[in-house]
């Protein structure tokens, strides 16, 4: 059996291009959802500022709420402190048979038991601690430096070097505090607490100077209670801002519903559904709204109907007019072309008289025709009769009769065609029409400089370009001059006499065809009009094989390092140029 194909493995650098492929699609989703929602960014925005607020007043409370609680605490330790300063002094000051000095204990320092007044007063303090916890220290500091006298579990350490200097540099009497870590015995760890230093005024008993008593409060309980203050705090804070956004998403909730109706009853109406409307419910802001959305939708619908009967009266008054202008046009067109035959027989001025008959007599069946031609599209009645062509026979023929008017305004024509067959399924007429009212235009505007035509072909598509050398066109007139009785210039008079109408025509057609038909332009540049047709009757035109800007004029543009300028094709199904 033919083993399986073994899955390729992907290199380090392409899976890091996939991620970030990723990370791409994903932080545009992301994007696109806060453009298009204002929900969204309305409780978002809510939240952030709500977070804000919520964060500086937590941390304000909080530093409130520590500070009045330290300061609480200093101040009941300082208390306690004065009452247990009192206690030690009156037993210093009590009548002993042994005053003498205690002993030192130089091996750690401490000094426990003893029937001196200074064990015996910190034994004392000992059982003064009541309901909250503190620990005594009696010190000496100057005189006999490393001794203590200590209540039970107490580490040294707890008392840090600069506290001893500071309450050595004060009066006897005087406090000084300090935050820290107390130690105990036995406990690896230390507890955040507060020592309160005094050094002891001796001087009316029988021990010398130098003497200091500290007070050891520990923290740990308000250190407890602030901690869960604070995670009060965060959960309240946290429910707020949740509950800050749920407000906002309701209230923008109320306000972008009626305005996400209103957009889709807007795509409806635009969409052709002229009776849409909106519920009113109340008379606030928005009710307001959708009462003038619904007067503007019902006004809409009157005048889209007026003007829908007004363009149905007057398509059908040319459609009635050009068709009864016909049997009369048959029978003056009868006497002139016996006229003007006869012509020769008459005098100058009547030979002259039937000259003109004649040629205005050529132009009024020529507008006629594109009337007739032009209401037949308006009434949708227009239909292709597509036979498999070759667009060179087309652009020859076309060329052929525009040979006798490009002679008389001393215009020749550059044929660029290819060399092999372009075929494509097209209605003939209608194409070599297309292609006659472009060569027209081009002899037309084209002051006698040569007009080049290309053909060009691909798989998919077949197109036609005409390509003049004249005034050119303005910028905005690519567009326009595909309207009906468009004139660039007012002020210029027609040579050949045409109706105005050509262009309009050319560009149904296309349409008809499934094609484009597009025009650029530049002042001294001239002007090129391109057709472009699917080769199969129906498929859809995705691109043409001719490029719409003249190749000479975009190197030209190139080399010299400017931006060709933004193109307005006249592409009348919507489509996107290829090109």
């Amino acid at each position: 059996m033919p083993s399986s194909p073994k899955k390729r493995r992907r290199t380090p650098r392409q899976v890091v291009r996939g991620i970030r492929r990723r990370a791409r699609r994903a932080a545009g989703g992301v994007r696109r959802v806060w453009r298009r929602s204002l929900q969204l960014r309305v409780v978002t925005s809510t939240m952030v500022i709500s977070i804000a607020v919520v964060a500086v007043l937590g941390v304000f409370l909080m530093q409130q709420i520590i500070a009045t609680t330290l300061q609480d605490r200093e101040r009941a330790a300082r208390s306690e402190a004065q009452a247990d300063r009192n206690a030690v002094l009156g037993y210093l000051n009590r009548p002993s048979g042994d005053v003498s000095k205690p002993s030192v204990d130089s091996g750690d320092g401490l000094q426990r038991g003893g029937d001196s007044p200074l064990s015996q007063a910190v034994y004392a303090l000992a059982g003064r601690a009541g309901a909250v916890p503190r620990y005594s220290v009696i010190a000496r500091n100057d005189n006999r430096p490393g001794e203590f006298f200590v209540t039970p579990s107490i580490d040294p350490r707890s008392i840090p070097s600069g506290l001893r200097e500071e309450v050595s540099k004060k009066e006897a009497g005087e406090d000084s505090t300090h935050y820290g870590d107390l130690y105990y015995e036995g406990r690896r760890e230390p507890v955040r607490g507060m020592v309160i230093g005094t050094r002891l005024d001796t001087s009316g008993t029988m021990l010398d100077s130098g003497y200091e008593i500290y007070h050891l409060i520990p923290l740990d309980k308000e250190e407890e209670t602030l901690n869960s203050v604070l995670r009060m705090l965060v959960a309240v804070g946290a429910a707020l801002v949740l509950l800050l956004a749920a407000i906002a998403s309701l209230v923008t909730r109320q306000v972008v519903t009626p305005v996400r109706l209103t957009r889709q009853a807007a795509e409806r109406l635009a969409a052709g559904r002229l009776d849409e409307r909106l519920k009113v419910r109340g008379e606030d802001d928005l009710a307001r709204l959708a009462t003038s959305f619904n007067d503007m939708a019902a006004n809409l619908a009157l005048k889209i109907h007026q003007l829908e009967e007004l363009s149905h009266v007057q398509r059908q008054f040319v459609s009635d007019v050009s068709h009864e202008l016909r049997t009369p046009l048959t029978t003056v067109r009868m006497a002139a072309d016996l006229l003007y035959d006869a012509r020769e027989d008459f005098d100058p001025m009547a030979a002259r008289s039937a000259e003109l008959m004649q040629n205005q007599l050529n132009r009024f069946e020529s507008m006629l025709a594109d009337l007739l031609e032009i209401s037949r599209y308006d009434a949708g009645a227009a239909e292709l009769d597509v036979d498999p062509v070759d667009v060179r026979d087309v652009v020859l023929r076309a060329v052929a009769d525009s040979e006798a008017l490009a002679e008389r305004h001393s215009t020749r024509f550059d044929l660029r065609l290819p060399g092999e067959p372009c075929m494509a399924e097209m209605d003939s007429r209608r194409v070599e029409r297309i292609l006659r009212n472009l060569l027209f235009n081009a002899i037309e505007h084209g002051e006698g400089r040569d007009i080049v035509v290309s053909v060009g072909a691909d798989r998919d598509a077949v197109a036609v370009a005409v390509r003049d050398h004249g005034v050119g066109l303005k910028p905005g007139e690519e567009n326009m001059v595909f309207d009906r009785f468009w004139r660039a210039d007012p002020s210029r008079a027609r040579t050949i006499g045409g109706t105005g109408l050509g262009l309009a025509i050319s560009r149904e057609d296309a349409v008809l065809h499934g094609g484009w038909l597009q025009a650029w332009g530049a002042q001294g540049e001239g002007s090129q009009f391109r057709l472009s047709l699917p080769r199969v009757a129906g498929a859809p035109l995705r691109g043409s094989p001719l490029s719409l800007v003249p190749p000479e004029v975009e190197m030209r543009r190139t080399w010299r390092g400017q931006m060709t300028p933004v193109l307005s094709p006249a592409v009348a199904d919507g489509g996107n140029d290829a090109d």
